[in-house]
């Protein structure tokens, strides 16, 4: 990873797979760029302190300082910008100011998110199902579509999606979004191909990210045959492996990182 630029989307919460992504390839010497956006969902300050989905929201909506204070002690080499990926022209611009500073981008990883609440099909609504497609697919296929326009050989593009994107009811534009995910990956790694791009998507499981409360860890555990909640750490590794050289000749893989849950 030694000097390679490595663009995670996403990336703000510091218990999340963006963040320890981006601390993993800062360890091994590569440039990061992290791009974020503070959400504004609610949640009751007393209930921060435990894991589950106030803490979550709380670190949603702040800042990336946190993660950027941790990158400081691994390396200067890093870049954080505040952008909506949503906006027009985002992938430009993004891809603008990593130009500036580093010079290209050799690694993209499409990590942003967004699910909305009410995702079922008696409460989705046309907002919701604009959101979840704008973040999860649009503007991941806008950011792919900037990265391979300016590299001409070679290049990783990693995708993250969910172990349940194929059937995930109860959330089911999320779901869907991410099964769209991983047919683009497909597709795009048979195009660029070509220019000696890899292109692949990490599906993973249930991960704690700050969201999984004990209650709901409990009610999970029994359907993970390794018998234990993933670790944003165990993302990362799979991450870190695809954007190797290791992992040169392995495109258009959709590859299931979740102790076997969806087996």
């Amino acid at each position: 990873m030694k000097n390679k630029v490595v663009l995670i989307t996403g990336a703000h919460n510091p218990l999340g797979i963006g963040a320890a992504a981006a601390f993993k390839f800062a360890s091994e010497g590569a440039n990061v760029v992290i791009v974020y956006k503070r959400l504004s969902f609610k949640f009751n300050p007393d209930n921060t302190q435990e894991n589950g989905l106030d803490k979550y929201y709380k670190m949603l909506s702040e800042n990336a300082l946190t993660v950027e204070q941790k990158l400081q002690k691994i390396t200067d080499n890093y870049l954080i910008i505040e952008k909506d990926i949503t906006d027009k022209n985002a992938a430009n611009e993004i891809f603008n100011n990593v130009n500036e500073k580093f010079g290209r981008v050799d690694i993209l990883v499409n990590n942003a998110a967004m699910c909305v609440e009410n995702d079922t099909v008696f409460a989705i609504d046309e907002q919701g199902i604009d959101e979840t497609l704008n973040v999860n697919v649009k503007s991941a296929v806008l950011l792919i579509n900037e990265f391979v326009k300016r590299t001409t050989q070679g290049g990783r593009i990693i995708n993250i999606s969910t172990d349940n994107a194929q059937r995930f009811a109860g959330q089911i534009m999320y779901g869907a979004s991410k099964a769209t995910l991983e047919a683009l990956t497909r597709s795009i790694a048979i195009e660029v191909g070509k220019l000696g791009i890899t292109v692949n998507t990490v599906a993973p499981g249930p991960i704690q990210t700050g969201w999984i409360d004990s209650a709901l860890e409990q009610q999970v555990l029994p359907n993970i045959p390794l018998g234990r909640i993933g670790t944003p750490d165990d993302i990362a590794d799979t991450i870190i492996f695809l954007a190797s050289d290791r992992a040169k000749w392995i495109t258009g893989q959709i590859i299931k990182v979740d102790g076997g849950h969806a087996i």
